[in-house]
């Protein structure tokens, strides 16, 4: 390891970084549509590491264009690697004038790989004395390991010195070379020894030595102890030749002629005005204010990079002022406790915020609670820290009781960050937290859902400049995390205290953006931040499981598994690991040699669900392990599980439903998701009959019908589907007669089928290659069928024109309602990532103004029940375009007319809404 107190000579493998970050973060791009993920990836593990480590020499080295000697020895090296894509090739050059901005030394040598360079510096160090650390990914780089060398892997912050080494590879720094030319390296297509993997290449060389010794040495492979030891000795006799080669290509070089030496390798200051103008050209404003001396929150342009989100991954980078936190106080005097109370009746708006034991609000005890009227005044109000030694503290009843009418008053109005969870914290204690006015979460992700993550910690970084205390920070990680009971209150009131002055001063900078938009405060105030209460009281209630039949189930379903897998390994000809992707590849690609569909980024076949359907058409095998996936996940996620989720206290199971998480406004939901139950297998309608309701009640199901396809008519006002829709047509009929050219009488079961593809398809930007996939025709014929809809319905064509054309002009589309759904990849040079948001451009506003309809749905259909209904009918779900109830059965005909009504009358469109609604003992029966 290296002395800390003499900063060590840091080699940064340039290379590695830019893979690495290109693969492994999000596509981002500017504006302009220029892609700039990697540039921000390797920027920051930069920042990084030089905040770590303060070097005073330091080289960031990249691999040169062009071929290098070891092409000139085996033309096949690295053979098996893609050709960069055009997208990360885009980045290297704006990736090296940053860094050179940045004051640090940029090394490319042509001929040789960075590698080499970094091996021959890292040698030059090492005879010198100097300490060096090799910031790398790189595996083969293990083998530069001494006692002067250490590997950091800056992604995961890991060192990796002699010992480090060992334990990882099993093998000493001085075998890695030996190591990789016998097992062989299919990344960099370097061939190795044929049937030699790590276990046999260890035993080898801690048996043996290496190549050379191995090969002076073969008649005493026979007695090593692994498998196959007794016929190694011919295998390494028959590829000598390839394992020298391998040798030869695995040796990284530690002899180039460089025409600089270490010294000449230090960090000069960098130039701030290069860099402001480099950041801004491709839209990092964080490091573009941070560079310039202008307000973070304050855009330099209008990017569309997820900067923010991008930023948490080394949050120890940021150098922001801070807040001033002097005006924070822990409240554990009555008198004092009692002048906020005052001060909080007479507030026309104050933050509020609960710290609790757990995330789960069922589980959930109020550990504080902390408010914030002024910015910079906050208060932390412990009442329930029970660590050795901790202070005494307010009596919580008390606290509770005092607050209760503050709280549940209608007039007193409160903001909060994610303020659902804290309403449902507090109906544990029955307190019913009224007067919601804003969120800030729901404000963020209102104004632009897919600008960055919505949680505080982000929303400080983004809209205040401010980096937030972390709950890990306070708390600890793992296994050992405290829960904030047990956090000493010198640590937890400045937290908590934070928290309610950060949502305070986030409501405050929000506010002002979506007040330019008016569409947009009243999405949020009419429909975003009513339905967060109305999602409340549905968790609330949960929503009763038979666990009985689930359990049954789950027998079953084991059955059917274990007889899968057996049928599975016997058409494979051979027992293997169905959940390892690794065997899979080889069973179906290698032994049974299908055809290739598609590759992973690392150029391996991919088995994904996608790909396995395509080969299920022609071959058994496929379908098998694809019915195996879904039955094992149906098992695993819903008929093993749900029974365990049942809350002790109400008997039922309790969702959280998720308003900030799709970029489209629909809602999502965890423990349990509801929104992924198959419908339409016999297994997944069997766990939705495990959904009951109490005794005297029955289910009731209600669901738009086509929504968005009527959605479509709207906004396309095309007479052909207006009419259809608003004389109560099959649509799918109907189409069908257009495309095909017959009478609406003469539609066949198969026309039908093709017309409904055709319909829900181009919805979702469905090209006429996805829809002869989808029904199996030639493409030529899905394209005739597609030219035919839109000669008979030309207002679609216009519509889906006239939007990729908007979309491309401002970043965004919109719903009926005003919703604004940001494309980030609109332009971007990535045609496949181009594509994929223009489809997105059609189906956004219509997927997104169904999201916002069964959201002013559910706040009608809520506000009648409070009124009327609170005793005999409870809300139970939401699921993508259906509302579930549990209803009295005296009143299930009454209530359900009622309800449907309530549902058809959400919003005015040119065609009808139409709701079907059923009636049975469960779910499954309901729908």
């Amino acid at each position: 390891m290296t002395d800390q107190k003499t900063p060590p000579f840091i080699l940064v493998d340039g290379s590695s970084y830019l893979f690495r970050a290109f693969h492994g973060l999000p596509p981002l791009t500017n504006s302009k549509g220029q892609d700039t993920g990697a540039i921000y990836g390797v920027i920051n593990m930069l920042k990084s590491l030089i905040k770590q480590y303060g070097p005073t020499h330091i080289g960031v080295v990249f691999d040169a264009k062009g071929k290098t000697f070891r092409d000139d020895i085996y033309s096949e090296y690295k053979a098996n690697r893609p050709p960069m894509p055009e997208e990360l090739r885009s980045q290297i050059a704006p990736l090296h004038d940053i860094i050179r901005a940045m004051g640090l030394p940029v090394i490319v040598e042509s001929g040789v790989e960075a590698d080499d360079v970094i091996g021959t510096l890292a040698k030059q160090a090492s005879e010198q004395g100097i300490d060096t650390v090799i910031s790398t990914g790189d595996k083969d780089m293990a083998q530069l390991v001494n006692q002067h060398v250490t590997l950091i892997n800056t992604m995961t912050n890991q060192l990796m010195d002699v010992e480090g080494v060992k334990e990882k590879f099993g093998i000493p720094p001085e075998l890695i070379i030996d190591f990789l030319a016998l097992k062989g390296d299919k990344v960099d297509n370097i061939p190795g020894v044929p049937g030699v993997g790590d276990k046999s290449a260890q035993a080898l060389l801690n048996g043996i030595g290496g190549i050379d010794a191995i090969y002076q040495n073969l008649d005493d492979i026979a007695g090593l102890s692994f498998r196959g030891s007794k016929t190694m000795a011919a295998k390494m006799q028959q590829y000598e030749e390839q394992a020298r080669l391998s040798y030869t290509l695995a040796t990284i070089a530690i002899d180039l002629e460089l025409d600089y030496a270490i010294s000449d390798l230090t960090p000069t200051a960098p130039d701030n005005d290069a860099l402001a103008a480099l950041f801004a050209e491709y839209e990092f404003k964080r490091w573009h204010a941070e560079v310039s001396g202008t307000s973070a929150s304050e855009p330099t342009s209008t990017s569309s990079t997820d900067e923010t989100s991008s930023a948490l991954e080394d949050t120890s980078t940021n150098e922001f002022p801070g807040i001033d936190k002097s005006g924070y106080e822990i409240v554990y005097d009555k008198a004092v406790f009692d002048a906020w109370v005052s001060k909080l009746e007479t507030a026309e708006l104050f933050a509020f915020d609960t710290e609790t034991t757990s995330l789960n609000y069922m589980n959930a005890e109020i550990v504080g609670v902390s408010f914030c009227i002024t910015p910079g005044e906050a208060a932390y109000v412990p009442v329930a820290h029970d660590y050795p030694d901790a202070p005494e503290q307010l009596d919580r009843d008390y606290v509770l009781q005092a607050l209760a009418p503050i709280l549940s008053s209608q007039d007193i109005k409160k903001v909060g960050q994610h303020i659902k969870y804290d309403k449902n914290v507090l109906a544990n204690y029955d307190i019913t937290l009224n007067g919601v006015a804003f969120d800030t979460m729901l404000e963020s992700y209102v104004l632009n859902s897919t600008a960055q993550r919505h949680d505080m910690d982000s929303l400080a970084l983004a809209y205040l400049g401010h980096k937030t205390v972390h709950f890990e920070e306070i708390a600890g990680k793992g296994a050992k995390q405290l829960t904030f009971n047990q956090i000493p209150l010198e640590q937890a009131g400045p937290y908590a205290a934070e928290d309610a002055d950060i949502t305070l001063r986030l409501h405050n900078a929000i506010i002002e953006k979506l007040n330019d938009v008016p569409a947009l405060k009243s999405l949020l105030e009419e429909v975003e931040v009513p339905a967060s209460q109305v999602l409340a009281r549905m968790e609330q209630a949960g929503v009763l499981i038979d666990s009985q039949q689930l359990a049954q189930q789950s027998q079953d379903l084991a059955a059917r598994i274990s007889q899968l897998e057996a049928d599975v390994h016997e058409e494979a000809g051979e027992p293997f690991n169905l959940g390892s992707t690794k065997q899979l590849q080889h069973i179906l690609f290698e032994k049974m040699s299908l055809p290739i569909i598609k590759k992973t980024p690392k150029g391996a076949p991919s088995t994904s669900e996608e790909v396995l359907q395509e080969l299920a058409l022609t071959y058994p095998l496929p379908e098998k392990i694809m019915t195996y996936r879904g039955l094992t996940k149906l098992k695993n996620t819903y008929t093993d599980k749900l029974p365990k989720m049942i809350n002790h206290r109400t008997g039922r199971v309790h969702t959280s439903y998720h308003q900030a998480v799709t970029a489209t406004g629909r809602l999502s939901s965890t423990d349990p998701n509801l929104q992924n139950i198959p419908i339409r297998t016999e297994e997944g309608r069997r766990v939705r009959q495990a959904f009951i309701p109490r005794d005297g009640y029955k289910i009731v199901a209600a669901d738009y019908s086509q929504i968005e396809l009527r959605i479509m008519a709207h906004l396309s006002k095309d007479e052909g589907l207006l009419t259809a829709f608003s004389q109560g047509k099959d649509i799918h009929k109907a189409t069908a007669a257009e495309v095909f050219g017959v009478s609406v009488e003469e539609v066949t079961v198969d026309q039908r089928r093709s017309a409904k593809a055709i319909n829900f398809g181009l919805i979702y930007g469905m090209s006429a290659f996805g829809l002869a996939k989808q029904l199996n025709i030639p493409r030529q014929e899905a394209q005739k069928y597609m030219d035919l809809y839109f000669e008979r319905y030309p207002g679609v064509l216009d519509y889906m024109e006239s939007t990729r054309e908007f979309a491309k002009a401002n970043g965004y589309v919109e719903t009926v309602f005003g919703r604004r759904l940001y494309l980030p990849d609109i332009k971007a040079s990535n045609g496949a990532r181009r594509k994929g948001a223009e489809r997105a451009a059609i189906n956004a506003p219509m997927q997104g103004t169904a999201a916002d309809i069964i959201k002013k749905a559910m706040i009608a259909v809520d506000s009648w029940i409070q009124d009327s209904a609170s005793d005999t009918v409870t809300m139970m779900m939401q699921v993508h375009d259906e509302l579930v109830f549990e209803i009295a059965t005296d009143n299930v005909e009454e209530y359900t007319q009622t309800i449907t009504n309530i549902m058809q009358d959400a919003a005015a469109l040119s065609v009808p809404l139409v709701v079907e609604a059923g009636v049975g003992e469960n779910w499954d029966e309901a729908h």
